[in-house]
């Protein structure tokens, strides 16, 4: 499958400071005491950090900026799960977290390499690969918390019953879940007995799609538009149910994002060779403006970087005869 989407939370409005502040006085006492701090000042913290990074991170508008300062926030969670292992909105916060920078920052560069970089672009994707079940991992505890069973279901391949015990609360942590899992899968097809669990993968986010289809402003919509758009026929591909699942993605998020667009531009016209609409949509991915929805300021920069690759390299996926071009 040919990426996912990526949706962020809302901005983190007049906060900012306080949780740099929090950050730094945290990891001072991190680095300067013999002991843990106490679980009361941990969870204290956690709060400050599950709250605030995504926000803040999600309305930048410098995604290399965002690439340095994650993994220090990451392991600052960690340190904290060390000490608080059951709070649950750390748990999600560093799954989640895990899985962004998957994603943006591991998986999406290494696709842009050249192909024929490909000592690099494999160990990218091995590191992707194991930065995405990092993440499902942290997920999977909370969930576990949560509706108890459901990591034991998970690894047996049945979740049908765990899944008709969630209600909207779970929707957050199940897509965040769900993208984990299929984002490992992605990077690496030939693991059988990961691909096994594409299938609960998918039943993850049809559940999440069931209990709340305009999460994140339609990002539910956006990772189908990616799976039925990539996927062939034979394995449940559908151009018909991608084409649904991108314009409710366009009317959930009111044109606000350049996800959708590059998400069918990159599937659905590759494999229908229609450079005409590949262009098109990927023109109107570029011409949202990303400072009039600071909640997916971030997510629309990356979104239209992949767009102008994308068009620039359009003969790496279409069969172009130089000579008709302008």
């Amino acid at each position: 499958m040919r990426g996912f989407p990526i949706k962020f939370p809302k901005p983190f409005e007049g906060a900012g400071k306080g949780t740099v502040l929090t950050l730094c006085l945290v990891a001072l006492g991190l680095a300067l005491c013999a002991c843990s701090p106490s679980r009361m000042v941990a969870n204290m913290a956690a709060k400050t950090l599950a709250e605030g990074n995504g926000r803040t991170f999600a309305s930048d508008d410098d995604p290399e900026l965002i690439a340095e300062a994650m993994p220090f926030a990451l392991k600052l969670q960690e340190s904290l799960l060390v000490k608080s292992p059951k709070n649950e909105k750390l748990l999600l916060a560093t799954g989640k977290g895990f899985i962004v920078y998957a994603h943006l920052f591991v998986r999406e560069p290494a696709e842009m390499l050249p192909k024929d970089d490909y000592e690099k672009i494999t160990r990218l994707r091995k590191r992707a690969k194991r930065l995405y079940l990092r993440g499902v991992a942290y997920l999977v505890r909370g969930l576990d918390m949560r509706v108890p069973g459901f990591g034991q279901a998970l690894e047996k391949g049945n979740i049908n019953e765990p899944l008709n015990r969630m209600g909207k609360d779970d929707v957050e942590a199940l897509y965040w879940t769900a993208a984990g899992l299929m984002g490992a899968i992605s990077v690496d097809p030939v693991d059988m007995e990961l691909t096994m669990k594409r299938e609960a993968a998918i039943g993850m986010m049809q559940r999440a799609l069931e209990l709340n289809e305009t999460f994140s402003d339609g990002v539910i919509h956006e990772f189908f538009v990616s799976l039925y758009g990539s996927l062939p026929a034979s394995l449940g591909g559908s151009e018909k149910k991608a084409r649904y699942h991108f314009r409710r993605a366009i009317e959930i998020s009111k044109g606000g994002k350049a996800n959708p667009y590059v998400a069918l531009a990159s599937t659905v016209c590759v494999k229908k060779q229609n450079l005409k609409e590949f262009t098109a949509l990927l023109k109107k991915a570029l011409a949202i403006d990303v400072n009039r929805f600071p909640e997916n300021r971030l997510a629309n920069v990356v979104a239209q970087r992949k767009a102008r690759w994308l068009l620039v390299h359009d003969g790496n996926f279409f069969l172009i005869d130089e000579e008709k071009l302008p």
